[in-house]
């Protein structure tokens, strides 16, 4: 199965592209998608009653329609587009955080946290009084149960957890956590960013009450986000954004607010993006969950043993395969990481280097950064042969160093 050829960027350069965490390349699936939307249904959906703006509220519409069934939401109307995670995330903490909180209540979010499930709720908490917590992960990067069990309590009224560290790869036991947050009363907001691209998502098995995801970590274009909610609370925030197409009606002095899903998206939307992002979803459908993962586990088991085998290469991992997706972060002894992304750029090896958005966990592991390859459907062992070689050149030059 040769799954590149889909992929135009993988043919015409010559690299490994492992920074898929970051941002997946986009199949030709996708690419053409979006260019019929130009060329056949361009125009502003819910704005016109003429049939080309009526065809393009149609396009939009079931595309929202098919993200529910893909994520299994029970209505269309629970999935509310974004620009990305982090804005889908940002409209949580104003419209639910800001106005539920208050002073001797908690949040409770993991060290794990990318920052825009951290920093959000830095400000809930300093507005309204309230306490941020953190859960911290043991020896093997994982959340254990005992520490769920203490940071999670009667006072807390948000838990904010990632499905999948984007450092560590670690696979959190979400539904477990929901379970327990909601015995306690507490509400969860699942950052499934890393997970939605690898794993099959179905929200009403978890229970989450929120859930968001970025459509270009699944082969879908930039600029698309996706927040789902359950109903009964989406109906009683208020808006984050307000102006066209929110509203029902606006009086001098007054505004009430559009139904679900229109009052949390104000202003005219993404709309290729979303059309892009339907396509995303139909070639992950057509390649199948399963074939994704006999894929993954095939390389990345190989990626752990290849890089194991390199003295100088730390890996920061859980031992639990079972607990680890597609994303391994590691350091060359007394190499930066900067230097290392940088000399593996010349053997056409695409790693991302830094703190990858989650300084409090870096602080936590007591480093600075570190190196991440990030594998996705489409990487080969080739690919990670190509890493090992280039981390073998990054060790050569610097080991009179060292």
């Amino acid at each position: 199965m040769d799954i590149k050829k889909d992929f135009p960027i993988l043919m015409d350069r010559k690299i490994s592209y492992l920074d898929n965490g970051a941002t997946t390349q986009k199949p030709v699936q996708v690419i053409e998608a979006i260019n019929e939307f130009y060329k056949k249904y361009n125009a502003n959906p819910h704005r016109g009653a003429y049939s080309l703006s009526i065809e393009a509220t149609e396009v939009y519409e079931s595309t929202r329609a098919k993200i529910a069934k893909f994520i299994n939401a029970r209505k269309s109307e629970e999935i509310i587009f974004s620009k990305n995670a982090t804005e889908s995330l940002n409209l949580i903490a104003y419209s639910y955080g800001m106005e539920n909180l208050k002073k001797e209540d908690e949040i409770v979010i993991s060290i794990m946290e990318h920052h825009s499930n951290l920093v959000p709720w830095q400000k809930v908490a300093k507005v309204t009084g309230s306490t941020l917590k953190y859960m911290y992960i043991n020896e093997n990067f994982e959340l254990s149960d005992e520490e769920i069990e203490k940071k999670i309590t009667d006072n807390t009224k948000i838990v904010g957890i990632t499905h999948i560290s984007n450092v560590l790869g670690t696979i959190n036991n979400v539904k477990k956590i929901i379970k327990y947050a909601h015995k306690k009363g507490a509400i969860v907001v699942v950052d499934a960013s890393q997970s939605v691209p690898h794993i099959k998502i179905d929200v009403q098995d978890l229970d989450c009450d929120f859930l968001v995801f970025s459509g270009h970590k699944m082969l879908a274009p930039l600029g698309i986000g996706v927040m789902y909610g359950k109903k009964q609370i989406l109906n009683n925030m208020t808006p984050f954004l307000m102006g066209g197409d929110m509203i029902e009606y606006v009086y001098e002095q007054d505004t009430t607010y559009a139904p679900l899903p229109n009052k949390f998206e104000a202003g005219t939307q993404n709309v290729e993006a979303v059309v892009g992002l339907g396509a995303a979803i139909d070639y992950i459908e057509d390649l199948g969950y399963d074939t994704i993962h006999k894929i993954e586990e095939e390389i990345v088991e190989y990626a752990i043993q290849e890089l194991s085998k390199l003295e100088f290469v730390k890996l920061y991992i859980t031992p639990n395969k079972q607990n680890h997706s597609a994303v391994i972060s590691f350091n060359v002894d007394g190499v930066h990481p900067h230097d290392v992304a940088s000399i593996l750029d010349t053997e056409g090896v695409c790693v991302r280097s830094g703190n990858h958005c989650a300084q409090p966990l870096m602080r936590f592991l007591n480093i600075d950064s570190t190196c991440r390859a990030s594998f996705y459907l489409y990487n080969t062992k080739e690919d990670v042969d190509n890493l090992v070689k280039a981390l073998n050149k990054v060790y050569n030059m610097f080991k009179k160093y060292i």
